[in-house]
């Protein structure tokens, strides 16, 4: 049976060992200390660990949040398990071992809780190597249970049936899942079932055996719960802290503990405590919070005056300058935003020299406006992956989502449709978004560039986080393969009048063209706008000489890629007279064409745009 939280508040379901911070390396070879001094020269929280093999691997387990060991991986082990350095999958640090020809990157120990996973491809990537990765869930492309949740702060209730829960979701075996609300979270394979009520309210005929995960800041105790089952925390609580000068710590822990036990309520479940900025020093408060592992958060008296409560007192006013403390206090933010999302559920409640309330706050969904780059999945960026199988609900383009598809994880909502649909995407990804999910927005190149990100966040509100993950655009992509075209100042204009009017497009593209700047035409030409791209190089050709060097790229990192090299004379006449030469019939839509400014020529066959004007 899966009870309440420990009356004490203990953390028992931390993922991290209390004071660990940065990387620790551990190598004892020549080549293993080269490859760790390395290591140390770009990443700012990594340090070498000096001294024999077992006392490097020692002292940087006990400190380190992250361990790179270059050492063998049987060696590694004994001398863990010799010096009893792991204590428990939800505490240890992630290990990580790296072979001496640096080809590999094993991530040994803590995958999910200490982020070995994680660390083994980070290494990886610094020093070219494969990263090894065997746990069950990363292999399947299924979510970890000892880590689900972990970043929006889901705490493990002590006594959750973890490997037995996850082995099910693992295996495929029917799973039942009920949460109090929606939580921006990865997403759960099909298997996983989402129950309408909480599990612990099901009547006797209605049996359900199933493997379960449960969602709830409530106190649980009903027998239904079996040892089936994993119940996390979220932290969507909120204490308010009041109290007089020189009260004790344990009148206002007794209190607190009194308000959460009265309504049902776990203390793992509590996100911080709060009280008013004049009480920065009260001795007792501060001793509470850190007894207890909250964060305790400071208002100033102004801020707290402007909530509305049901239990304002004109006494606390003449005290500390707001008429409440406690109720304002849980209902704010850490942030200090008063939201209608926050629902005050433990009224003030008094001591003899305290006073507290509780405040429940509905999560914020997610929205991440993810850039896949130019095609070519090299040019995908680690974090856009890492987005892709974060996201339970991915929003685009229908050939853009195909292109992802090995990315996306077992059980993601993939809301795709074709062209034409920009503004009903951009509508369901913020509807999403707003109703609490993690939500992807993808697009490609950079989903701000000309793309949906823009019409998407005209949409939004503050009622849901953003995260933006910058992609490779058509300008940088097509750069790359003309040469260094964008070495000094530029312009990105789109030749599409579709939403702007033409005559706004010519006087930006006049503008550019008296500033002297470098040009990357998007949208350059289509089946049905054939005369803008040959109006727009007369109004630069107006401005530079004939010779000026010009780029043409179609279909850049892809497999039809296509670059041509011509002058702004050369492909005017080809525009005008229609001929075909110069790659002008390969312009369209997946074109971008680079013109450059008047200090723009070619070198070696690429063209280039010095950074100084005045360089020879």
């Amino acid at each position: 049976m899966i009870h309440g939280s420990r009356d004490d508040g203990s953390r028992d379901g931390d993922r991290e060992g209390v004071g660990r911070h940065g990387l620790g390396l551990v190598a004892v070879t020549a080549a293993g200390r080269a490859a760790a001094a390395e290591l140390a020269r770009v990443w700012p929280d990594a340090r070498v660990y000096n001294g024999t093999a077992r006392e490097a691997l020692a002292a940087a387990v006990t400190e380190c949040a992250g361990v790179v060991c270059f050492l063998a991986t049987g060696a590694t082990v004994r001398l863990l398990a010799a010096a009893d350095l792991l204590t428990g999958k939800a505490s240890d640090p992630g290990v990580v071992c790296v072979d001496e020809a640096r080809r590999w990157a094993v991530a040994l120990v803590g995958g999910h809780s200490g982020g070995a996973n994680a660390l083994a491809e980070r290494v990886a990537a610094a020093l070219g190597a494969t990263a090894v990765v065997t746990t069950a869930s990363d292999a399947s492309g299924a979510a970890a249970l000892d880590s689900f949740g972990a970043d929006v702060g889901l705490r493990v209730e002590p006594g959750s049936r973890l490997a037995t829960v996850g082995a099910a979701v693992l295996s495929g075996e029917p799973v039942t899942m009920y949460a109090d609300t929606t939580w921006p979270l990865p997403p759960l394979p099909a298997t996983v079932r989402q129950l309408g009520t909480p599990l612990w309210t099901r009547r006797d005929d209605q049996p359900d055996s199933a493997p379960s995960i449960i969602i709830t800041d409530r106190v649980i105790t009903d027998p239904v719960i079996t040892g089936r089952t994993v119940v996390y925390r979220p932290p969507s609580l909120i204490v308010g802290v009041g109290a007089s000068r020189g009260a004790p710590e344990q009148e206002i822990l007794d209190l607190v503990d009194r308000a959460l036990a009265d309504a049902g309520l776990s203390p793992l479940a509590v996100r911080h405590l709060a009280t008013v900025e004049a009480k920065r020093d009260e001795a007792g408060i501060v001793a509470a919070a850190r007894t207890r592992g909250w964060p305790l958060v400071f208002h100033p008296a102004a801020l707290l005056a402007t909530v509305d409560v049901p239990h304002p007192s004109e006494v606390v006013r003449a005290a500390v300058d707001t008429p409440s403390v406690a109720e304002a206090a849980s209902l704010l933010g850490a942030d200090g935003a008063a939201t209608d999302s926050a629902e005050l559920v433990v009224s003030k409640r008094a001591s003899a020299h305290a006073t507290v309330a509780v405040a429940r706050h509905r999560p914020r969904g997610r929205l991440a406006i993810v850039g896949l780059g130019p095609g070519d999945r090299d040019l995908l960026t680690p974090y856009a992956a890492r987005e892709l199988a974060r996201a339970s609900v991915i929003v685009g383009l229908d050939q853009y989502v195909d292109s992802v598809a090995d990315l996306i994880r077992p059980g993601t909502r993939v809301l795709a449709s074709g062209l034409g649909s920009e503004e009903a995407r951009a509508a369901v990804a913020v509807e999403a978004a707003r109703a609490g999910h993690a939500v992807a927005l993808i697009g490609s190149g950079d989903a701000g560039v000309y793309a949906m990100g823009s019409p998407t966040l005209e949409r939004a509100d503050s009622s849901f986080d953003v995260v933006g993950v910058p992609g490779v655009t058509a300008a940088l992509s097509a750069a790359a393969l003309l040469g260094a075209p964008l070495g000094h100042d530029h312009a990105m204009i789109s030749l599409s009048d579709l939403h702007t009017p033409w005559d706004v497009i010519e006087r930006r593209v006049t503008a550019a063209a008296e500033a002297d700047l470098v040009v990357a035409f998007y949208n350059p030409r289509s089946r049905t706008r054939t005369w803008q791209l040959p109006r727009a190089l007369e109004l630069l050709a107006a401005h530079r000489p004939p010779s000026t060097p010009v780029g043409i790229v179609t279909e850049a990192f892809r497999p039809g890629q296509q670059v041509s090299l011509t002058t702004i004379a050369d492909l005017a006449d080809a525009t005008t007279s229609g001929a075909t030469a110069n790659g002008l019939d390969r312009v369209g839509m997946t074109t971008t064409v680079v013109v450059g400014s008047t200090q723009t020529r070619v070198v070696a066959g690429r063209i280039v745009t010095p950074r100084g004007y005045r360089w020879s």
